[in-house]
């Protein structure tokens, strides 16, 4: 295919890539305010007796669901999204680079969703736990429907690409950038990483650390686990085309 070819079959694949993510917009945003009550609702659980989630701009009512019905559509497209890009990148592949590609796409998929659904069903539980027990006392807790929304993606972003630590583990391996046993070696400055990581990313207190920190050394530990099997599978295979 010439450069020309190419290009046209990029732009058709992208366009392919909106079409999907306006249709699940279209089925999504007439749910968009019942989803943002269930997304809320780890927070209103723990709120005071009394105590609402307010807005404080006249647009936010608005423009909040739609921002969580157009986020959660491209959440919902992602599998299709990685389709069209190893529909794009298939034919450029070897045989043996084929076989691991595509399980590495299906897997990130699966880890990111896994990420997202561990920070709602554990991490914010927790962390919304501590939130609203430790300011002073006379001041009411109404956090902003848009501040809130905000926060949220930020942590489903956050421990979504955390989780797919396992997969960057395997692509740096295939790609020669380390060896399993280096990564081995290096183990305890990641236990370190991870638990800095945790430190940043979740309130200050060691129960939310740790439960990011210790999915992502087990993440790690699972990254060299199939990133040695994946290392002597590409070896085997690379002599058989050889």
């Amino acid at each position: 295919m010439s450069l020309i070819d190419h290009l046209l079959e990029l732009r058709n694949r992208l366009l392919k890539v909106v079409l999907a993510v306006l249709i699940c917009f279209a089925a999504i945003y007439p749910f968009a305010n019942d989803l943002y009550l269930w997304l809320s609702q780890p927070l209103r659980d723990l709120l005071p007796e009394g105590q609402m989630m307010i807005a404080t701009d006249v647009t936010s009512p608005f423009f909040a669901p739609l921002k969580l019905a157009l986020t959660l559509s491209v959440f919902a497209a992602i599998p299709y999204i990685l389709f069209q890009i190893w529909s794009f990148i298939a034919p450029g592949l070897y045989k043996h680079e084929k076989k691991l590609a595509f399980p590495l796409l299906f897997s990130s998929v699966v880890l990111f969703y896994l990420g997202a659904v561990f920070a709602y069903f554990v991490v914010f539980p927790l962390v919304f736990g501590f939130f609203t027990t430790i300011g002073p006392e006379g001041i009411s807790e109404m956090p902003d429907i848009n501040s809130y929304l905000t926060f949220v993606l930020k942590m489903f972003f956050a421990f979504g690409v955390a989780f797919e630590i396992p997969i960057a583990v395997i692509l740096m391996i295939l790609a020669g950038i380390t060896t399993p046993a280096d990564l081995a070696a290096k183990r305890p400055y990641v236990v370190v990483g991870c638990f800095i990581i945790g430190m940043l990313l979740t309130p200050p207190d060691i129960i939310s650390q740790t439960l990011l920190a210790v999915p992502m050394w087990i993440l790690f530990e699972l990254g060299i686990l199939f990133g040695r099997m994946a290392y002597r599978q590409t070896a085997d295979d690379t002599e058989a085309d050889a």
